[in-house]
């Protein structure tokens, strides 16, 4: 298996760079997974493809402006983390001009680079708090080829987001409305989806992809639910790597969980308490779901790691078709544009 395996031809037009005027006017395409049938259908119709014992399963993050230009404008940080109120973990560039010791003002505030790490990050400590609010962007995806704008702050925003510490959005999550949500059985975890969700697969075999890492919280409740679930509905990747990451561990090394005198019992997906940590699992064919049966979710770069995870479901073969068709329908693509439900 090559990444060139995951290509597929996508005409510029059909990137949504703007969201619909209303959330969930979206179209969804319906793919199969046994078959390869592919239905063409609306957001809304989503509850026609839910059983009763189905639990929908959604991130609950947040969204932070992250992106911040220096007073003078030569110099844009992204903040990617803050291990406290007067620092920033963040890309910078041009990264030639801000090196160890170099300074940088925002909204008045001096932060100076007191570390430069392998991988390029700086760490910034700045004199004084610096407010996201008051200064930052939101870090569009490149693709959509534009700055962010006023309306952006609600509409790149789930309407269930309340965990702050997101760069990008969860965006299988945006077609959601409150109303539509409330008829539907669901339940949380968070998982802060950082820029390495749009870092592209720059090798040629997918096994030599480094992949990276973001953080996560599963509360006890929601395993729970989980457990006793009939099916599981990921809504997007980054739910279906959390439940996935967790369900590997949970997972005894003979393929079965056991009970406490060490009998094989029926499947655990996963373990009641609460989980709270770092994945940086990578989902490609072949792999066996643990946890996850369904998944909603928008479509994806051609040889990402997100295509790769939505193939490993459902199959290379059925998921190019399904976008195929996609781009013969008109579907709008990524973050802003339409989704695809695999059954």
């Amino acid at each position: 298996m090559r990444t060139s395996d995951f290509h597929y031809d996508l005409p510029e037009e059909l990137i949504a760079s703007r969201p619909l005027e209303e959330r969930a006017a979206s179209r969804m395409l319906v793919l199969h997974r046994d078959t390869g049938e592919i239905e063409h259908r609306m957001f809304r119709d989503l509850p026609d493809y839910l059983r009763p014992d189905d639990l929908l399963m959604l991130n609950d993050t947040k969204v932070i402006p992250a992106r911040v230009f220096s007073d003078d404008g030569k110099i844009e940080l992204l903040c990617l983390d803050r291990p406290s109120n007067t620092e920033w973990r963040c890309l910078v560039k041009p990264g030639k001009k801000m090196r160890e010791g170099r300074t940088v003002t925002v909204g008045g505030a001096t932060g100076t680079v007191v570390e430069v790490f392998e991988n390029g990050d700086r760490l910034v400590r700045w004199d004084r708090e610096v407010s996201l609010d008051e200064h930052g962007h939101l870090a569009l995806p490149h693709y959509m080829g534009r700055d962010d704008e006023a309306s952006d702050r609600d509409r790149y925003q789930t309407v269930f987001a309340r965990e702050e510490g997101a760069i990008a959005a969860p965006t299988a999550g945006l077609h959601f409305t409150p109303e539509m949500l409330a008829d539907i059985d669901h339940a949380f975890l968070t998982l802060h989806v950082g820029v390495g969700t749009f870092r592209p697969v720059s090798v040629e075999t997918p096994e030599e992809h480094e992949m990276h890492s973001e953080r996560y919280v599963l509360t006890e409740q929601s395993a729970k639910r989980i457990n006793a679930a009939g099916r599981v509905v990921a809504v997007g990747t980054t739910v279906t790597r959390v439940l996935e990451h967790l369900g590997r561990e949970t997972e005894q090394p003979g393929g079965m969980p056991a009970d406490e005198q060490g009998c094989s019992s029926l499947p655990l997906r996963l373990e009641e308490t609460e989980h709270r940590g770092e994945t940086d699992i990578f989902i490609y064919p072949p792999y066996r779901f643990r946890v996850v049966d369904v998944l909603l979710t928008n479509f994806h770069l051609p040889e990402s790691t997100l295509i790769m995870l939505v193939s490993a479901l459902a199959g290379r073969e059925k998921v190019l078709a399904a976008y195929r068709e996609a781009v013969r329908e008109r579907y709008r693509f990524y973050s802003y544009g339409d989704c695809m439900l695999v059954v």
